[in-house]
């Protein structure tokens, strides 16, 4: 009931920025952003509280005075994490002005990819998307930042290394890859073929059919199979799914990591003490009730009864994962606004450039309450995602906790994949690859 409840609101308040974003529009100096969200459907336990961080920070921005002066806009369009209808809502919502687009599927991703360089819209993807999308000289409108797929797969495998007392501890293990079936399952594939070739061990690929609730199959291979370490890539209720599973089959949830979309507290809620132990990687940070952003939107949004979801959902993982993707892609329409003019309402091509060049140093985090939180960040021409940091939280049966130091993904496993894969995406659509000469221009 607690879930329907919050539904209702959550649904009742997409309406509300529905119905007053034309007004909002109709005003000179605003930066419309569009939310493509997903509050319905198996995988809005997950959706609603990314879309309520998400939210909630664009109003802070606009409570602290907005950027500069220039105050947000927006209208949040459902998708139901359909790769169809997030490209009918970006459609209908690029027309407004878009600042930028973040899509929050992998799969929408792919197909958003051949329509922003013609639409001139930023395709911010923090923490999901194409992995080799980082190469700015073949994609020069997506921005992964923060972190790919490939980041996370890698720090997983750091982390199993460190654990297992170094990585020629590796040779004649058995890794299993418990993945959604989807483009967004299968972009860990690569990186961690090139791990099991480099250390001996060998991979396991075992696809879950989409949304994940039957899964039976999948760990009566595992109970079989009985494999070292398995590491779930799914999203939604898939996550809660596997976990049970594995109780169920005995399989320990020690041996168990998550990427960071299988990492949040409804992947583990409805278990509890039988999710104890069990780990996933995060994109830098984690659930941060004590940050001074949470303190912030509580005092400035909440406090003021403009939150757009429930009060104690604030600071949890996937809100905080929401507000820090909400607010890479203002940062973005900060950094333009240094080069083409404070107080102005930016243009796709001028947060494009704005993306490709943050400096997210410390003290600007700090500044923007996310001191404790995340690392630097620092973008450029050919590198769109900026940080290459994670690190590993474990469920105590109550809550998160760190339980790793910071883990940088490995450029000698990560850079030959990024090159090899926009090299062959540049191939098939006949794209000219951008030389840092280029972006002086």
């Amino acid at each position: 009931m607690k879930f329907k409840s919050l539904s209702i609101h959550a649904g009742f308040a997409a309406v509300l920025c529905a119905v007053a974003a034309p007004a909002a529009l109709a005003q000179a100096k605003e930066q419309f952003v569009p939310v493509l969200s997903y509050r319905t459907g198996p995988y809005a336990p997950n959706g609603v509280p990314w879309a309520n961080g998400f939210v909630d920070y664009l109003k802070l921005t606009n409570a602290r005075g907005g950027i500069n002066g220039v105050k947000i806009s927006f209208e949040e369009c459902e998708t139901g994490y359909d790769t169809g209808k997030s490209v009918e809502c970006y459609e209908r919502l690029k027309g407004k002005g878009a600042s930028f687009v973040q899509p929050l599927s992998t799969g929408a991703t792919f197909a958003i990819t051949e329509k922003a360089p013609i639409d001139k819209i930023p395709l911010v993807s923090v923490g999901y998307g194409r992995s080799e999308s980082q190469d700015g000289g073949v994609f020069k409108w997506n921005f992964p930042i923060a972190g790919t797929y490939w980041v996370a797969s890698d720090a997983i495998m750091q982390a199993i290394a460190k654990k297992e007392g170094g990585w020629d501890k590796l040779k004649g293990k058995k890794i299993a890859l418990v993945y959604h079936d989807s483009p967004f399952g299968k972009e860990p594939i690569p990186e961690l073929t090139e791990r099991s070739k480099l250390h001996g061990f060998e991979l396991q690929l075992l696809p879950v059919t989409a949304p994940g609730v039957e899964q039976k199959s999948t760990w009566l291979q595992v109970r079989q199979s009985r494999p070292d370490y398995v590491v779930l890539w799914g999203w939604g209720v898939m996550n809660s799914t596997a976990i049970k599973e594995a109780q169920a089959t005995g399989y320990p949830r020690e041996k168990m990591y998550g990427v960071w979309w299988a990492g949040a507290e409804p992947d583990v809620r409805d278990v509890a003490e039988g999710a104890k132990g069990y780990n996933a990687v995060t994109m830098q940070h984690g659930a941060e009730p004590q940050s001074k952003l949470v303190k912030d939107m509580l005092a400035m949004v909440h406090d003021k009864g403009q939150g757009t979801g429930p009060k104690d959902e604030v600071g949890q993982v996937l809100y905080m994962r929401g507000a820090m993707s909400a607010m890479l892609g203002l940062e973005g329409v900060r950094a333009a606004q240094e080069r083409f003019g404070k107080g102005k309402v930016m243009s796709g091509e001028q947060i494009r450039w704005g993306l490709e060049n943050l400096n997210l140093t410390q003290a600007k985090l700090d500044g923007l309450g996310f001191a404790g939180v995340m690392r630097p960040i620092s973008t450029s021409c050919m590198d769109h995602m900026g940080s290459s940091w994670a690190r590993i939280h474990t469920w105590d049966g109550a809550a998160w906790k760190f339980t790793s130091d910071w883990l940088q993904a490995d450029e000698q496993i990560l850079k030959p994949l990024v090159k090899a894969q926009a090299e062959k995406y540049a191939t098939e659509k006949k794209i000219t690859r951008r030389t840092p000469e280029d972006c002086q221009s």
